[in-house]
């Protein structure tokens, strides 16, 4: 079936012909085709902030897009110095997790780094993390408000992967309650900037028990860790070593890919800020 063209605007079928035949003399007079688009998904937002800051936050969201957010109680360790990625100050923590559209990540990120002044040690750190999956009536609720936006695609070369793009990853060590402090230690010697702790229990998991051969403690502690890329290795592997399943703290490790930060530090967001006004300037 031959495709059909507006016989009526001879400059839309000049337009058309010279994208067709390949863009290089459309692009010589200013000619481009449209930027590629993506359809819109959500993405979790994973922010740790001190327990004054969590009403600002929330409201944050809601006024620059909207979000389903969920929050429970983080605490930091006795030793409070080695909370630098996760905020130095507060020992008590906030860990709020968001469901929110992709197409507004920068524009929240942004907002949440003026607004919440993420640059400033200790104000606390947010960032984002993909999804595999969502519940199909959570997704579209939350789509439905956005409904105009899209999320921009990127060029990308021959030899440059999303993986490649993503500078950090979300260590979680989840550790006989007690044990954490070594945790920490040993996240720390490996070139870890320090966590935020949570308090969990573990439930009844005997089946899996039996294949792992191990009997994982009841009450439990999990630190999160975010590590640089070429640092997850290192230690992931000293907290396998230290804490992992062979030895008492009976601790099970695991990773998970970050894709956008804010408030990691004043040098991180000012590298951040030159490679966004150089990408606007493309």
């Amino acid at each position: 079936m031959s495709e059909k063209r507006d016989t009526k605007n001879p400059a839309a079928q000049i337009v058309h012909s010279l994208i067709s035949a390949g863009g290089k003399v459309g692009e010589m007079i200013g000619v481009k085709p449209p930027a590629p688009k993506k359809l819109n998904r959500i993405k979790l937002l994973f922010s740790v902030v001190n327990p004054s800051d969590e009403g600002k936050l929330k409201e944050i969201l809601d006024e620059t897009s909207v979000a389903l957010s969920f929050t429970f109680a983080g605490t930091g360790t006795a030793r409070s110095q080695l909370l630098d990625y996760f905020g130095i100050g507060e020992s008590a923590k906030s860990v709020v997790i968001s469901l929110i559209p992709e197409s507004d990540e920068d524009a929240i990120l942004r907002v949440l780094r003026v607004k919440m002044a993420l640059y400033l040690v200790g104000k606390g750190i947010s960032f984002t993390i993909p999804l595999t999956g969502i519940s199909e009536i959570t997704a579209n609720g939350l789509l439905k408000a956005i409904a105009t936006k899209t999320a921009e695609g990127k060029k990308m070369t021959a030899n440059q992967t999303a993986t490649q793009e993503r500078k950090f990853d979300l260590i979680v060590a989840a550790v006989e309650a007690g044990r954490v402090d070594e945790a920490l230690e040993a996240a720390r010697a490996a070139g870890a900037a320090g966590g935020t702790v949570l308090r969990a229990r573990s439930l009844e998991n005997d089946k899996a028990e039996q294949f792992i051969g191990i009997t994982l403690a009841r009450e439990q502690e999990i630190l999160l860790v975010l590590a640089k890329r070429e640092s997850k290795l290192a230690i992931m592997n000293a907290l396998s070593e230290k804490v992992g399943l062979k030895t008492e703290a009976g601790g099970v490790i695991f990773s998970l890919p970050v894709d956008k930060t804010a408030g990691i530090s004043a040098a991180e967001e000012a590298e951040m800020r030159a490679e966004q006004n150089e990408e606007k300037h493309e």
